[in-house]
């Protein structure tokens, strides 16, 4: 059977770091799965239509990608999303799944990226491995956040850096709980003059650029009107090796059911 890899993210109009993230991650699929074709698809549909408006690029749905591996023949497919979280994004692309599981003779599905506590654990290790911080640097993660239950992995994350022995990390979101505000009083209770902002996102793109490290009404600005000295740390998730090797792994295992 002819096998192929669809490697599904919520995507990035920010070409900078769709090349340093996104596409290393797929580079490492053709290399790491030598036998199966790698295809790609976002999941945000105005990321798709900013991207074909503004650089002329296409980028398949993920209907399209699955059509588009029924045309090559591919018999055999794994599915892994390049996903933070089992959110609204993974479930959309389940969907999308169910409607064209007849078009293939297998299909299985990787899990996202903090899906199990040894994940957690991974991930956590695969960060702090790679970020230095000075003498007395706090590190505040920036997640997305969302109105699924799923958000609860944000909390936990913080909980797990603790528990790892990192009580120097704190974790917020940009669009549920906890928020900046919670992480500003635990600023406050930790006594630390200095933060470094990173963002805890496959990407460093819009949020992070915009809503972490922007100019008006961002993190950065915010906890330096409150008399921090921030540093800001413009690196995506996709681009810390620990953190490419779980996506790997989530893709072995699903290839082992």
């Amino acid at each position: 059977m002819k096998k192929g890899i669809l490697a599904v993210s919520f995507g990035t109009s920010h070409l900078d770091t769709m090349e340093k993230t996104i596409a290393v991650i797929e580079k490492e699929m053709e290399e790491r799965f030598p036998d199966c074709n790698v295809y790609r698809a976002f999941t945000s549909g105005m990321i798709i239509r900013k991207l074909k408006r503004t650089e002329g690029i296409h980028i398949d749905t993920v209907p399209e990608a699955l059509n588009r591996m029924a045309a090559d023949g591919i018999e055999d497919v794994i599915i892994q999303p390049t996903h933070i979280i089992n959110g609204i994004e993974n479930d959309r692309m389940m969907e999308d799944l169910m409607e064209r599981m007849s078009l293939f003779r297998r299909i299985r599905v990787g899990k996202p990226l903090l899906s199990s506590v040894e994940d957690y654990k991974k991930a956590i290790h695969a960060v702090m491995a790679e970020t230095e911080l000075d003498d007395g640097e706090m590190l505040v993660l920036m997640g997305h956040g969302t109105d699924h239950h799923a958000n609860s992995a944000y909390p936990t994350l913080e909980y797990t850096f603790h528990a790892l022995g990192y009580s120097q990390v704190l974790v917020g979101t940009v669009e549920s709980f906890p928020e900046l505000k919670n992480v500003m009083a635990k600023l406050k209770i930790a006594e630390k003059q200095k933060v470094a902002l990173m963002p805890f996102m496959l990407v460093a793109g819009d949020h992070a650029k915009n809503d972490m490290a922007g100019e008006e009404d961002s993190w950065k600005s915010q906890l330096e009107e409150e008399g921090y000295k921030v540093r800001v740390i413009m690196k995506g998730l996709g681009e810390f090796r620990g953190i490419r090797q779980i996506f790997m792994e989530h893709i072995e295992e699903a290839a082992g059911e």
